[in-house]
């Protein structure tokens, strides 16, 4: 009975603690909600939307315990760039419609996705050039906010024709918009500072509102909201004739939803937590976005700093996000005529503060001091989204990184192996080991890593300038750092082993690379004694040819 009375008290313990940690999260996710929506050229009332059916569905099918499913920056401004497309006069119900079909363009192929088990696709994009185009992103949405914050309206081109426009344009700036905008950055930045993670959205939306009020913003110039339609999301259908115009950027922005969500996902996971299910996350963010589709939101996805809150709020289950989703739906039911008076300059200001962050000085300089050519790929990455558009950023991010993989792998290490003096020490000779010894006649050389059609020529000749360069007697290739060899490189080995006349050796093949010369018969065409077990063997068969060398 004690124990019984125990467990009730720490369900409802827990309990408690997802209620503030939802209640919170809501008082953060909620503002920043419409303000991703008015990124996306959409309602505010589309970001409540958002924050209201995605998180109900993922809170239900997801593996992580704390993600909160929302907009996301990212999302939004990709969001934002595939409807001005789709819809270039920006007609209220054609977006809507083009809303809902991109929605589930995003929501469909993250489940096809599942069913192809494709989830390592989201690892297709390396950090440094996911932290580039990261970068590339918030410079897009500071210049996309920053007529909003001085009362200005341009003609949207290009980036840089945008900066040029902004800068043309500063002189009409309006005192009063710049000054509730500041006024708002000012509150934002001081309470994050002062506190992390509190509710400052919360509090200065409400200060806002309440200060449109009291002026009357709207009679004074100040864009305000306008009216919002209170009450529960209505039934959005999809039109199929934007398929086609919608689907390519819908695979971009799928990528970038569960790319964002899985990082969150495992950023946040408990040492008690169950692990993240990459194919779960791709359900559950499909069906989050399928069903939000159909009930006016836009495409969502886990969002890093959203699902911090919760988790320093104290959440430790998906009830944390039913919370902040019922928090949405009370909003949409009750405030919604309060919510018609918040300025444009506030939800700027808030898209702004929770921008920024995007751009990360220090992560490239910390690539740089790693790798210069990753730094590269980072800068190139974010240039990419400035020059081509944030849509064609990511296949340029993605490119990027599959460039820089095959590059990387293309000059794989092929090391000559030497003993060290005295010891039985296998390693690369090098000018820090000078006294490694090395037999005469022998030659012993070590290939790292997978060996494939773009790495196989580059190997070749390496060995074959090493061959010519020690006119060895033997040659003993160690396979023990190669985990595969690919058909290509396999007819290669095969072809140079043929025209050499050296005798070769083969020695340390992993299973799999073994498997491969014996069906393509090489293992024959050497002889049962040229295949060893590692490079000391060589060194102990070489050294017994030379001791008891065989008749003539």
């Amino acid at each position: 009975m004690a124990g019984s009375e125990r467990s009730m008290s720490a369900l409802a313990t827990g309990f408690r603690s997802d209620a503030v940690a939802g209640a919170t999260a809501a008082a953060v996710v909620l503002p920043k909600a419409m303000a991703y929506a008015t990124v996306a050229g959409l309602p505010v009332a589309v970001g409540l939307y958002t924050a209201f059916v995605p998180a109900l569905i993922y809170g239900a099918l997801g593996s992580s315990r704390v993600l909160s499913v929302s907009s996301t920056t990212t999302l939004a401004i990709l969001t934002g760039a595939e409807l001005s497309i789709a819809v270039p006069d920006g007609d209220p119900a054609r977006t809507a419609a083009a809303c809902a079909t991109l929605t589930v363009l995003v929501g469909a192929l993250l489940v096809a996705a599942r069913l192809l088990n494709l989830g390592i696709v989201a690892n297709f994009i390396s950090v440094p050039v996911l932290t580039g185009f990261k970068a590339g992103i918030g410079l897009v949405i500071l210049l996309d906010q920053a007529p909003k914050l001085l009362g200005l309206h341009i003609v949207k081109q290009s980036f840089f024709a945008d900066a040029v426009s902004l800068v043309r344009h500063l002189s009409e700036t309006s005192v009063p918009t710049l000054t509730v905008a500041g006024i708002t950055l000012a509150a934002l930045v001081g309470m994050e500072h002062l506190k992390p993670h509190s509710p400052a959205p919360l509090v200065t939306v409400a200060g806002a509102i309440a200060a449109s009020w009291l002026f009357d913003f709207g009679a004074r110039g100040i864009p305000i909201v306008g009216p919002i339609p209170q009450g529960p999301p209505g039934l959005s259908l999809p039109d199929p004739a934007l398929v086609q115009v919608l689907l390519p950027g819908a695979v971009g922005i799928a990528l970038m939803s569960f790319a964002e969500s899985i990082a969150a996902a495992r950023a946040f996971v408990a040492a008690s937590d169950p692990p993240i299910d990459a194919n779960r996350e791709l359900v559950a963010t499909g069906a989050a976005n399928l069903g939000g589709a159909l009930l006016g939101s836009m495409p969502a996805g886990g969002g890093t700093s959203q699902t911090g809150v919760v988790r320093a709020a104290g959440g430790r289950t998906q009830t944390a996000s039913l919370v902040a989703a019922a928090a949405a739906l009370a909003t949409m039911l009750v405030l919604a005529p309060v919510l018609s008076l918040l300025p444009h300059a506030t939800l700027a200001a808030v898209v702004v503060v929770y921008s920024v962050g995007l751009i990360q000085p220090g992560e490239f300089t910390a690539i740089l001091k790693v790798r210069q050519m990753e730094f590269r790929w980072a800068i190139m990455a974010a240039i990419g989204v400035l020059v081509f558009g944030t849509l064609q950023g990511i296949v340029i991010a993605v490119a990027l990184s599959l460039v820089g993989l095959a590059l990387q792998t293309a000059r794989p290490t092929v090391a000559v192996i030497g003993r060290k003096r005295g010891m039985d020490v296998l390693r690369p000779l090098s000018p820090a080991h000078p006294d490694d010894e090395t037999l005469d006649g022998l030659l012993i050389i070590r290939p790292v890593g997978r060996l494939y059609f773009a790495n196989a020529q580059n190997v070749g000749d390496k060995i074959r300038l090493l061959i010519a360069e020690h006119e060895p007697r033997v040659v003993t290739l160690d396979f023990s750092r190669v985990p595969d060899i690919e058909y290509s490189a396999l007819k290669m080995l095969q072809e140079g082993v043929r025209r050499t006349n050296v005798t070769v050796w083969l020695a340390g093949l992993n299973p799999g690379v073994l498997d491969m010369v014996r069906r393509a018969g090489l293992d024959e065409e050497l002889g049962p004694d040229r295949l060893l077990f590692n490079a000391r063997m060589a060194i102990r068969r070489y050294k017994d040819m030379q001791e008891n060398p065989a008749p003539d």
